[in-house]
């Protein structure tokens, strides 16, 4: 379904290391739903159930970077690759313990790891919620985006109403695709 060729060489390698060290890797997102859609994809995010430490083991050309979500750039010569960790999706299940607030009550840091499960729900949209094996070919897609994308919709992932809520940036970010894909926002 999506031509490796297509596919950066570096990000290929970076899951191969990352599964050779026993971790699950997927590039993820944007680069995803575009090879699937048919357009050249560009940018080549990675997630993983490694830590940033972790992470940052295994690669020496990286450095962790955020404050509120750490994440791991991975770089060579010509290529700078963002590294996630899963996230945990599930408010209730979250290990308050984890959270950096300040005497506000702003969260400051929020690195609560999760599984490729729980991660999939904390996206924006299900077109952007596939995760793609490129040593094994498989999609992982828990929130129908491969349908989504045939039927050439963006759905949001959960109750709408909530998400935009939450980050009133999506509501943007939904017409932004749907120029650029040529979909119909549901």
């Amino acid at each position: 379904m999506i031509d490796n060729t297509k596919i950066s060489k570096f990000a290929i390698s970076v899951i191969s290391e990352l599964q050779k060290n026993k971790f699950q890797a997927y590039l993820v997102g944007g680069c995803v739903r575009d090879a699937l859609a048919g357009i050249e994809p560009k940018d080549f995010d990675i997630a993983t159930d490694a830590t940033p430490e972790q992470i940052r083991k295994i690669f020496k050309a990286s450095r962790i970077i955020g404050r509120r979500f750490k994440l791991v750039h991975v770089f060579n010569r010509t290529e700078l690759l963002e590294v996630a960790t899963f996230r945990s999706g599930n408010n209730e299940t979250k290990d308050e313990s984890k959270l950096i607030k300040d005497e506000s009550g702003k969260i400051l840091r929020d690195n609560v790891w999760g599984t490729l499960d729980q991660d999939c729900y904390r996206r924006d949209f299900t077109i952007n919620a596939l995760y793609y094996c490129p040593i094994s070919k498989k999609i992982e897609d828990k929130n129908n985006g491969l349908s989504h994308i045939h039927k050439r919709i963006i759905v949001s992932i959960g109750d709408p109403q909530l998400r935009f809520e939450e980050d009133p940036v999506r509501s943007l970010r939904a017409i932004r695709f749907s120029n650029k894909l040529g979909f119909k926002i549901d």
